[in-house]
């Protein structure tokens, strides 16, 4: 660190004051339900609000209660989530509510040890729970926290260091209130964070409550924070995507549990972008036996993951003979498969 940090105490109402005032009516705002408050941070990770609000609704439709989520079935669960990306977070919210209902009789432990402790809550996650839950003086501190925070202290440290997060949690503690305004305080922060001083737009100052602590501000250096280290190239992996076509149905499987899309469904891919007559041999490498009638290129999809692209090449092959995958309907990929973002050029393409 540059040096030692430090908040000044008028931070605290300045924020929940502007807050009251200006909060977004967001549906998981105002419950006091630290299920659902759960539910929308987990939900928010890596997500635009806009887009979580109808998964988030959705998702309580079908799992109202902590009991629920601990027994809904995992197809189930992938497709709530289907469309959300990072679907680990999913199946951690399953496994967190089984220790819930078998530990803790179903609430959430109002203790910040315990719920560290659950799987899928980390550190933001844990301070969000807790301030917005329940009132505790515990902080929650994310990309737009840091953004509003480095601003008003003209950080120059590098916002991607785990040291740089961990002295503006510490210094966030030394102030952070209890009670009411402890919800308020980590709310209004990320709600500055979203709409005031916002990522990749210019900030909207004269707006902003936290001005006249603002030493960007004050010196006009805003567009200068925060500081981030360079996010290392994504590594590019070509595919060619398989409609596998038998009797109107495709050929779909399972991915395995753990790894990237775990437990999600899948067309068949092979490494690769292959011609038609090249997919044709790797679609009977997959299905020995098979008797190709037709193969139809579908044209080129990107999928982009955090340290990864797909590029992908389509191509439908439709086939007679045995098959060891499960073969689906179009309607029924569509309504009860789960089937992955990276995968919806190709579900497009069903007949």
């Amino acid at each position: 660190m540059s040096n030692v940090l430090s908040l000044p105490a008028s931070l605290v109402p300045l924020v929940a004051a502007w807050y009251r005032e200006n909060a977004r009516p967001l549906p998981w705002r105002g419950t006091g339900d630290p299920y659902r408050v759960w539910l929308s941070e987990i939900m928010l990770q890596q997500t635009r609000i806009e887009a979580v609000i109808p998964y988030y609704r959705r998702f309580l439709e079908a799992c109202p209660t902590v009991e629920a989520l601990a027994a809904v079935d995992d197809d189930l669960l992938m497709k709530l989530w289907e469309g959300l990306g990072y679907y680990s977070r999913a199946r951690n919210l399953k496994k967190a509510a089984a220790v819930i209902v078998r530990e803790y009789g179903g609430a959430l432990p109002p203790d910040p040890v315990l719920l560290r402790r659950l799987p899928g809550i980390g550190e933001y996650t844990c301070g969000a729970i807790s301030s917005i839950a329940f009132g505790l003086p515990e902080p929650a501190v994310d990309g737009n926290v840091l953004r509003v925070l480095t601003r008003v202290t003209a950080c120059p440290d590098d916002i991607a260091l785990p040291q740089t997060k961990k002295a503006f949690r510490d210094a966030l503690a030394a102030v952070y209130p209890l009670g009411p305004d402890a919800a308020r305080f980590t709310e209004g922060l990320m709600e500055l964070g979203e709409v005031v001083c916002p990522p990749n737009a210019e900030p909207r100052c004269d707006a902003c409550p936290l001005r006249p602590l603002c030493r960007a501000a004050e010196e006009g250096t805003a567009g200068r924070y925060p500081v981030k280290s360079p996010k290392k190239a994504r590594r590019v992996e070509e595919l060619t995507v398989l409609l596998l076509r038998c009797g109107g149905k495709y050929a779909v499987r399972r991915r395995p549990a753990d790894g990237l899309l775990g437990g999600m469904w899948e067309f068949p891919h092979v490494p690769g972008a292959l011609s038609p007559q090249e997919a044709i041999r790797a679609a009977q490498e997959l299905c020995p036996g098979i008797e190709v009638h037709d193969a139809v290129p579908l044209g080129r999809a990107k999928h982009v993951f955090t340290h990864v692209e797909w590029h992908m090449t389509g191509c439908r092959i439709d086939f007679d003979g045995p098959c060891p995958f499960e073969l689906a309907a179009p309607d029924e990929i569509r309504t009860a498969r789960a089937v992955p973002t990276a995968f919806r050029r190709w579900k497009e393409c069903l007949e």
